[in-house]
C-alpha cells in the first residue's frame, strides 16, 4: 500500500458531474426567475385594472357631473394602486430574502461538509496503519485547522442570533485602537496560515474608543479576515485609522480584491447576502460577517461604508465611530 499524502487529495469532476452542476445552476436561475415573475406580473396587471378602472370611473362621472362621488371614488382607486405598489415591493423583499436564506443554507451545508469530511479521512487513515511521527504531526496540525474552522463557523450563526446581547456582561472602557487592531489582525492571519507581519501593514493615529471591547474585536476580525480572503496571494491588507475630527474616528481597512460593485454595496451588509449563486463561488462564507460588522456598529452609533480605493484595484471599508486622539 503507498502512502497516504498528507494533504486531502483533489479528484478532477467527470464531464458527467460537470454538466450535471451546470444544469443544476441553470436550474437554480431559472427558478429564482420564476419564482420573482409571478407576483410581478400579478401586482403589474393588478395596477394597469385599477388605473383603467380609474380612469374610466372618472371620465363617466364627469359627464354625468357627480363630482363628490367622482372625488370619493378617485380616492379610494387611489389608495388601492398605492396599496398595490407596497404589495408588490414587500413581495420582492420577501421572496429576495427567500433566496439569500436558500443560498445561506447552501453554503452552510457546504462549510459543515467539506472539515467534516477531511476529518473523517483523517482519522481512518491514523486508525488504520501506523504513521512516521512527522506524518502524523502533520494530520494533527491539518485537523486543529478544520476543527477552527468549523467552531468559526458555530460562532458566527451563534452570534447572529445574539448580536445585540454580545458583551453586555461587560462594561463598556476605553480601549485603544492600535493595540485592539494588531490583536485582530493577527487572529485574522491565524485562521488563513498567514503572517501578520507579512500580511497586513498598520497606519494608526493614536486614538481610543469608548465600548466593550468584544464588540470591537469582532466587527475588525470580520472585517480584515474578509479583507485577507478576498486579496490576491502576496498582496498586503491596509488599517488605517486618523481622527475625522474631535470626537469621531474612522478606521479603513484596504485590501486589494476584485472590489465591490456600486450596485450590491449596499446589499452586502444585509443578513444572509452573497453575491451570485453557490455553485459559481470560488470563496468559502456564509454571507453573515458583513451582516455582524454593520448591526454591531450601529449598535456603537457607529456606521460602516465601502468604496473603491483611489490607487488601484480594491476595496476600503470604513467603520466611523465616537471617539477621542489619545496624547
Amino acid at each position: 500500500m503507498s502512502d497516504t499524502p498528507s494533504t486531502p487529495v483533489v479528484v478532477e469532476s467527470s464531464p458527467a458531474s460537470t454538466d450535471r452542476m451546470l444544469r443544476d445552476t441553470h436550474s437554480d436561475v431559472r427558478r429564482g426567475r420564476r419564482t420573482l415573475q409571478w407576483p410581478i406580473t400579478l401586482s403589474v396587471s393588478l395596477m394597469v385594472l385599477n388605473v383603467a378602472l380609474m380612469v374610466s370611473w372618472i371620465v363617466l362621472l364627469a359627464r354625468t357631473k357627480e363630482f363628490s362621488i367622482l372625488a370619493i371614488g378617485t380616492v379610494v382607486f387611489a389608495v388601492m394602486l398605492v396599496g398595490l405598489s407596497v404589495y408588490l415591493v414587500l413581495t420582492i423583499k420577501e421572496v429576495k430574502l427567500n433566496q439569500r436564506q436558500a443560498n445561506f443554507v447552501d453554503s452552510v451545508t457546504h462549510e459543515l461538509k467539506s472539515p467534516i469530511a477531511a476529518l473523517q479521512m483523517y482519522l481512518q487513515t491514523l486508525q488504520m496503519r501506523p504513521l512516521e511521527e512527522d506524518r502524523r504531526k502533520d494530520f494533527y496540525r491539518t485537523m486543529e485547522k478544520e476543527v477552527r474552522r468549523l467552531d468559526e463557523l458555530i460562532n458566527h450563526l451563534l452570534e447572529v442570533g445574539r448580536l445585540e446581547a454580545i458583551g453586555q456582561r461587560d462594561q463598556p472602557e476605553n480601549v485603544e485602537l492600535e493595540p485592539m487592531l494588531r490583536r485582530c489582525a493577527e487572529a485574522a492571519c491565524l485562521h488563513h496560515d498567514a503572517e501578520p507581519d507579512e500580511t497586513v501593514v498598520f497606519e494608526v493615529e493614536p486614538a481610543m474608543v469608548t465600548a466593550r471591547r468584544v464588540v470591537l474585536e469582532m466587527i475588525f476580525r470580520n472585517l480584515i479576515d474578509n479583507a485577507i480572503k478576498y486579496s490576491p496571494k502576496g498582496e498586503r491588507v491596509e488599517v488605517v485609522a486618523h481622527m475625522l475630527r474631535r470626537d469621531r474616528v474612522a478606521v479603513d481597512v484596504r485590501d486589494r480584491g476584485e472590489g465591490v460593485p456600486a450596485d450590491i454595496r449596499r446589499q452586502i451588509f444585509r443578513i444572509f447576502y452573497r453575491g451570485g449563486k453557490e455553485l459559481e463561488r470560488t470563496q468559502k462564507g456564509t454571507g453573515l460577517g458583513l451582516y455582524i460588522v454593520r448591526t454591531l456598529v450601529r449598535l456603537l452609533k457607529g456606521r460602516v461604508d465601502v468604496h473603491d480605493r483611489d490607487d488601484g484595484p480594491g476595496s476600503v471599508f470604513r467603520v466611523e465611530l465616537p471617539g477621542r486622539a489619545v496624547p
